[in-house]
């Protein structure tokens, strides 16, 4: 049809992701950006507090980025990694300057790259004499991904319904929430989480658990994390003791976004077996996923046999304009210093948002570098989640006032609650401070 906006248009054609059947909701089309703000198609200009999907972390209008990933199109378009080629090969080896210690196999993107760390996992123990181990231990809120094995890896009830039966193997833990202890004590959380953990793989058996999968941050579940760094060391030790694969999902919290080039360095000494990255890996600017695997893994997958190699293809994994990008991206962020001013700036600005405690419908706050949680309540008190309705209307009320938040939607029943800040690693402190400011108020008109 002609004469259609392109508003009408995406009405008519396009599924969007997680939204419900709205047919006279206007969608918003975004049309261009710069740095941490965008236009939509009308003209209206709004600050990205949530980096798209966790992944803009660089802003738009890189060039550097743009160009490397031009200037590779132009000399190799596209060539597979059953083969290799120089942009895939320099960024695994910046990988593991960057790591230390591992062998880098590319993918899609974050679903993508814990796909492949499972299969890794479980093909690795066969692989050592204990063709037993085979389950994989995830944590409650968690989210791995959206294919079927990184969807039961998931522990949030709500990206589940209509999905079963999910792929059998995964069980799940509590993870460390002081805010709301699952053992009812919120200064050993941490010590009690661990503990929960050592226990399901003996209830389970150890020779049948092949790996625990955690992020260093709960992200799209609440932003949850450990108070101390006692609850790394026992997950490490533990995963020692019974011969258990640690898998780190370094999807969000990698490349700057906490305040350290990775989430698990706020933890000393802590070297998972596998790390699974993405999203921040290009800054968004194109699709990769990467599964970082310790060298000592990647030596049971030498022995020559009929089938002792990696079986597991991806045909746009290690794409050349995205190992071109990342390699950029990587090199930005080094060269900038933006890991060192996402630790300043979110204590210094974003730290500013621990005074929401003050008010009563906000339960508590939760920040680390440049990633915060809100987790609204109805009843201070007693803790009661606030209704979904109460996040939209604040998601709303923020749009409207020039800034898109997040919020944890469609995780668990009556825990969606939760409301999640994101913004650029390259944000200015004025576009921090507008942030700020922005859900201060919208909060205290609740």
């Amino acid at each position: 049809m002609t004469g259609q906006t392109h508003e009408e248009k995406d009405q008519q054609y396009v599924w969007h992701a997680m939204h419900r059947y709205q047919p006279d909701k206007q969608p918003m089309v975004a049309e261009k950006g710069e740095g941490s703000w965008f236009f939509d198609t009308k003209g209206q200009r709004y600050m990205d507090g949530v980096s798209g999907l966790w992944c803009l972390n660089l802003g738009h209008g890189q060039s550097e980025i743009i160009d490397a990933a031009t200037k590779q199109m132009s000399e190799l378009a596209y060539f597979p990694l059953s083969l290799g080629h120089k942009p895939a090969i320099e960024l695994a080896e910046k990988l593991d300057q960057l790591l230390g210690g591992y062998r880098t196999f590319f993918a899609n993107g974050g679903s993508d790259a814990n796909e492949t760390a499972f299969k890794l996992a479980r093909q690795h123990h066969k692989q050592t004499g204990h063709p037993e181990k085979y389950k994989i231990i995830s944590r409650y809120r968690a989210y791995h991904g959206n294919s079927l094995g990184a969807l039961s890896a998931t522990a949030q009830a709500n990206r589940k319904m209509k999905y079963d039966p999910i792929a059998p193997g995964f069980l799940h833990v509590p993870p460390p929430y002081a805010y709301r202890s699952s053992f009812g004590n919120p200064l050993r959380d941490d010590e009690l989480a661990a503990d929960y953990l050592e226990q399901t793989i003996l209830w389970e058996g150890p020779e049948s658990v092949a790996a625990f999968i955690m992020e260093p941050i709960i992200s799209g579940g609440g932003v949850l994390y450990p108070q101390t760094s006692l609850y790394y060391d026992r997950v490490r030790e533990i995963c020692d003791k019974y011969n258990v694969l640690l898998i780190l999902d370094e999807v969000v919290s990698g490349f700057g976004r906490t305040g350290r080039m990775f989430g698990h360095l706020h933890a000393e000494n802590f070297k998972p077996d596998i790390i699974t990255l993405a999203k921040g890996l290009t800054s968004g600017y194109l699709p990769l996923g990467a599964t970082c695997v310790k060298r000592s893994i990647y030596e049971s997958f030498k022995e020559q046999s009929e089938d002792n190699h990696f079986r597991h293809i991806s045909t746009y994994g290690g794409h050349p304009a995205s190992c071109a990008a990342a390699l950029k991206a990587i090199e930005i962020i080094e060269r900038d210093h933006i890991v060192e001013r996402v630790e300043e700036l979110g204590d210094r600005i974003l730290g500013k948002l621990k005074q929401l405690t003050e008010w009563p419908m906000v339960g508590d706050v939760r920040g680390i570098g440049f990633l915060y949680g809100i987790e609204l309540v109805s009843d201070k008190s007693t803790k009661t989640p606030a209704p979904d309705a109460m996040l939209t209307s604040v998601v709303v009320a923020c749009q409207a006032k020039g800034l898109i938040i997040g919020k944890n939607s469609d995780t668990i029943p009556n825990g969606s609650n939760v409301l999640i800040l994101a913004p650029p690693l390259t944000s200015t402190e004025e576009d921090l401070e507008f942030l700020v400011r922005t859900v201060t108020e919208v909060i205290r008109e609740l």
